[in-house]
């Protein structure tokens, strides 16, 4: 999921949704056991999927499931979902239908649009929008109702939604199984050197900036991913790009692009809000500072997205227009690599 796909702490945050400080009596206790004493209806195998899935922390640091747990130690469980299901509140937010018929429907989300409740996003979400236009959406493992996939809140475009658990089912399968179809269209800085090629290498959270995620080339660390992308133009000091998703991990287009040192254009959370490629010219700074106003977020948009509907077995692919303030940010940057040469 590209994911997963907010404002700076909310998708990309984990929610706290258990917290334990170990008594001054506590003698050293794997964190599994630990937890088993002391959380409500758990089972042994879930807590140690959530620490196999980096979701156990003890003094804000993630540990594995044989950790031993000490006096003092406070322990907590976090995961990228909201405790909350109470949050989740039908608004009338206007959306951009595609398709829709009675199982899915295929919506075009706008740019800066959260797609589901979370920290300091409780409201105008594109859950919050379904829950209105839609009676009793299909709730996935996370609690997002409908949801088979996601993308960032500042990245715009196609969204597939599932309306009964078995389209639920049948299209979560679709994308576990890398069947579906799914390219975004992308603004990077600096001249890609191949006019395509694939970027794999395993992606996690940051161990540093847990708002980041991070590339990890041991095959040890995080979960597998893999992008395909093609050379759309090249506009001298940044290209556009065709990424093609194979898997769908969190932030995977960003990630991958910025790990091949082609960060995405005005991408603030990878530092692609600073002038990465280019002159020292006053003038040049001048344009690079406007076209970031025109396109005040990462240069990203879903274009097309692809699928056998779980009812007719047709396969079905919707294509969207590139957004305008990426489009003008295209025209600058295209007139302007036409004038400098």
């Amino acid at each position: 999921m590209e994911p997963n796909d907010s404002s700076d702490l909310n998708e990309n945050e984990l929610f706290e949704h258990h917290r334990f400080v170990a008594g001054k009596g506590q003698e050293p206790l794997r964190v599994d056991k630990f937890l088993m004493n002391f959380i409500e209806n758990a089972t042994r195998n879930k807590i140690q999927q959530a620490a196999k899935s980096g979701n156990i922390w003890v003094n804000d640091t993630i540990v594995k499931q044989n950790y031993k747990v000490k006096a003092g130690d406070e322990v907590k469980v976090l995961f990228e979902h909201p405790p909350h299901e109470f949050l989740l509140v039908p608004e009338e937010i206007p959306l951009d239908i595609v398709y829709e018929d009675d199982v899915l429907l295929v919506v075009n989300k706008p740019a800066g649009m959260v797609v589901h409740p979370g920290h300091g996003n409780y409201s105008g979400t594109l859950i919050n929008a379904l829950l209105h236009h839609i009676d009793n959406l299909p709730v996935n493992g996370n609690e997002r109702p409908g949801l088979v996939h996601r993308i960032d809140k500042d990245t715009s475009g196609l969204l597939v939604v599932a309306k009964t658990d078995a389209a639920m089912t049948h299209l979560a399968k679709q994308f576990f199984d890398k069947t579906s179809e799914r390219e975004y269209i992308a603004l990077v800085w600096g001249n890609v050197a191949e006019d395509e090629g694939t970027i794999e290498g395993n992606i996690a959270r940051h161990p540093k900036n847990r708002l980041q995620m991070h590339v990890y080339t041991d095959g040890e660390e995080g979960k597998e991913a893999v992008t395909h992308y093609k050379v759309i133009e090249r506009l001298g000091y940044v290209t556009l790009v065709s990424c093609k998703l194979e898997t769908g991990r969190t932030h995977q287009i960003r990630v991958h692009m910025k790990y091949i040192g082609h960060t995405l254009f005005n991408d603030e959370r990878y530092g692609g809000d600073k002038i990465l490629k280019g002159t020292t010219f006053t003038k040049y700074k001048q344009f690079v500072d406007n076209t970031f106003k025109i396109l005040p977020r990462q240069a990203l948009h879903a274009k097309t997205l692809g699928f056998v509907h779980p009812v007719s077995g047709e396969f079905m692919r919707f294509d969207s227009e590139i957004p305008q303030d990426i489009a003008d940010c295209i025209e600058k940057w295209r007139s302007y690599a036409k004038h400098s040469q």
